[in-house]
């Protein structure tokens, strides 16, 4: 009784942490199980009356500037479309890459593991975190040697510069109107602003801002201010341009 009742507190809190976990548990499970219901549902909708709802916001627009804002919404539209087209296309390289590195090093299971590993690739470092995390368990149980890891680590370590340094501006960078330079820039600084949510969106982010960008820098150029600028130096615009 004494054991009981020194222990009989403890076993209280316990005993809620459990229930407490247990309710948290079954609150997440709801909601997922929720959102994969609802959202097959919102997409048909959405898919089905998109015609309609753009219709509507389009009749939402100044009549004299509705042609501009279309072409401006359509502009980030075609972007975002090279963006995710060239990111698959990165996906696809990666792959290959992994793949092929891991099949030289001698891997059983290269091709699956750098089939997972480009799929990963569409989040930022995911790629390299899953496909090593999985070709270093693989080449452990295969070869039973620490230094294959050195190997598997040059693979990977390759195919993540050639994806940042080389891929991601040539391939994402021209599709999306956004120098090399500028590339890498987007991506260290939503890395350092938002982690790893802002290496994610770092590019469509900085393609829509240059769309916005290249319109500004149109309207200036076509504006009254600029011939001001440009009749008080006595240069012509067409002669700025030679």
């Amino acid at each position: 009784r004494k054991n009981l009742e020194d222990n009989w507190h403890q076993a209280g809190n316990v005993a809620g942490v459990v229930l407490r976990e247990v309710s948290h548990s079954g609150l997440a499970l709801m909601a997922l199980l929720a959102n994969a219901v609802l959202i097959p549902v919102v997409a048909f909708y959405l898919m089905r009356d998109w015609d309609e709802v753009m219709a509507r916001l389009r009749a939402l627009l100044p009549r004299g500037k509705e042609r501009y804002f279309v072409g401006l919404v359509a502009e980030c539209d075609d972007v975002l479309s090279a963006f995710l087209r060239g990111q698959l296309f990165i996906m696809l390289l990666l792959g290959v890459v992994y793949a092929v590195g891991l099949l030289i090093v001698g891997l059983d299971l290269a091709l699956l593991i750098g089939l997972l590993a480009g799929l990963a690739s569409m989040v930022p470092y995911l790629g390299f975190i899953v496909g090593f995390g999985a070709a270093a368990i693989a080449a452990l149980f295969q070869f039973g040697d620490v230094f294959v890891l050195v190997w598997v680590l040059v693979v990977f370590g390759v195919g993540q510069a050639l994806e940042g340094m080389v891929l991601t501006p040539l391939l994402v960078g021209d599709r999306i109107g956004l120098h090399p330079v500028a590339v890498i820039f987007a991506i260290m600084a939503g890395s350092h602003l938002f982690g790893l949510v802002g290496v994610l969106l770092a590019l469509p982010v900085g393609a829509v801002i240059m769309v916005f960008v290249r319109h500004l820098h149109g309207r200036y150029l076509d504006s009254r201010y600029y011939e001001s600028r440009t009749e008080r130096s006595g240069i012509l615009p067409g002669d700025e341009a030679e």
